[in-house]
């Protein structure tokens, strides 16, 4: 089984312009993304997918492999989906540019999940939640399963209600709540027909890409990690988490 790792980038950002090329410690945020793709033990290639020439540079000047696209692509996921249509490759993991610490097992986990299981067309990590902060931010989404495994629904909002715990800060405490780690995996060709599918009114209504998936029958299937995702969203988040590694290597 062939597998690649596609890293969808693009400079235009509403909250961070140019964000793939900030730089963490002395090294552009994609830089670090990339690395630690190539870290994974089941990837055939590793390849960032871009609009931008900026971005297509730096990735070239390290020494990675760049695909690029055209600017009108609405999603990374449709991004992801132009690089490998014409690669022969069976699994494809989307990895978004804003993960720099990433763990290479997480993506090898995803790779194998295709390996034992010849149903999954989708696969994608959860983590559990242990605290109400994360239970009630609407900027995590929250995650039910069926006892195989398989996504339910993916929510913004707090699901499922426990109607007999009347105090939301206990939720957590009494049912086993999971938010969802935005990492996804998938077989190429059920990659290739959902980009081809329009986008549904639960996608539209939660602005959650997952959703389409679900909306149109199909299955998404999740692995349990303790991978506490990393992302970066804001200049101020650039700061916080350089300030962190620089104490980590001081120490």
């Amino acid at each position: 089984m062939k597998a690649v790792c596609v890293i969808p980038a693009r400079f235009g950002s509403s909250r961070f312009p140019g964000k793939p090329l900030a730089k963490i410690l002395d090294k552009p945020m994609i830089q670090w993304v990339y690395e630690r793709a190539s870290k994974a033990t089941l990837f055939e290639k590793v390849l960032v997918a871009t609009d931008d020439r900026r971005i297509a540079d730096t990735v070239t000047r390290f020494g990675g492999a760049v695909c690029l696209t055209p600017s009108e692509v609405p999603s990374g996921t449709d991004r992801v989906a132009l690089a490998v249509k014409d690669l022969d490759v069976d699994v494809v993991v989307n990895l978004q540019g804003d993960e720099p610490l990433i763990q290479p097992e997480l993506l090898d986990e995803l790779v194998s999940v295709f390996q034992a299981h010849q149903q999954v067309q989708m696969a994608t990590p959860i983590k559990r939640i242990t605290d109400y902060e994360d239970l009630i931010n609407p900027n995590l989404v929250r995650v039910v399963k069926d006892k195989d495994h398989f996504a339910i629904y993916f929510s913004r909002s707090v699901i499922p209600y426990l109607r007999d715990v009347p105090c939301q800060k206990e939720w957590h405490k009494n049912f086993d709540y999971y938010k969802h780690v935005g990492i996804y995996a998938y077989r190429k060709e059920f990659l290739l027909k959902l980009t081809a599918l329009p986008p549904g009114h639960l996608e539209q209504a939660e602005k959650l890409e997952q959703l389409r998936v679900l909306e149109n029958g199909f299955k998404i299937y999740t692995i349990e990690t303790d991978y506490n995702s990393v992302s970066v969203d804001t200049p101020e988040e650039l700061n916080q988490l350089n300030e962190r590694l620089l104490t980590q290597t001081k120490g």
